[in-house]
């Protein structure tokens, strides 16, 4: 018989891509749209029920006031989170950056609760920035983070999507427009290369369920 795998989609509004909040079933025109079509390509034997709680604006700390009602009460099989360019972004114009290690606590809190509190397989996603209307200065604050997001991965996930890499290698012989609006928020196309990737990462955690 199949069992049911919840798959939850966590972060700002490069998940949110402006899906009905309105409706909990909405997934949304973003990358959760496309990976949700592809894993159930993918996997006909398996049944998913796929969960999208991006907000947009969401920094860490507002994932840290919702994590109860939005991650652990969905009790998913598996979640990803993609989170940490707002946490540049909202400081980038007055530059009061926050430090590392506030972004290191709220991150590693939001882990400590998924492992505390769920069975969940964690794929950690890492924020990216095309080069396109944000300067260096923005890269500068956000890259540190990248590499903070990789050292909690290597102690808290499952699997690891290195996106911010990832774009950088797309990028030769592209423009910022063909993956992205501004360098942040991704296009269609965008969304559907992430979601190509994001699919080749979750794949042998959904096998792993799958073999049980």
């Amino acid at each position: 018989s199949r069992f049911m795998i919840t798959i939850l989609f966590q972060g700002d509004s490069i998940t949110d891509a402006g899906r009905d909040r309105e409706n909990p079933a909405d997934l949304g025109p973003g990358y959760p749209h496309y990976a949700a079509q592809m894993l159930r390509e993918k996997y006909p034997q398996a049944e998913f029920n796929f969960v999208n709680r991006g907000i947009s604006g969401d920094r860490t700390e507002n994932l840290i006031e919702r994590w109860e009602k939005d991650t652990i009460e969905v009790n998913p099989d598996i979640i990803s989170i993609l989170i940490g360019v707002n946490d540049t972004w909202h400081h980038y114009a007055l530059k009061d950056y926050v430090t590392s290690e506030y972004f290191e606590g709220n991150y590693r809190w939001l882990l400590d609760a998924l492992k505390t509190k769920t069975k969940a397989k964690i794929l950690m996603m890492e924020p990216f920035l095309l080069p396109g209307e944000f300067s260096d200065d923005f890269y500068e604050d956000l890259f540190p983070k990248i590499l903070l997001i990789r050292k909690l991965a290597r102690e808290y996930a499952d699997a690891y999507l290195p996106l911010d890499g990832l774009f950088a290698q797309a990028q030769v012989g592209h423009t910022v427009k063909d993956w992205t609006l501004e360098g942040i928020h991704p296009n269609a196309a965008g969304s559907e290369f992430l979601a190509r990737h994001y699919v080749e990462a979750i794949s042998p955690l959904i096998d792993s369920l799958l073999a049980k």
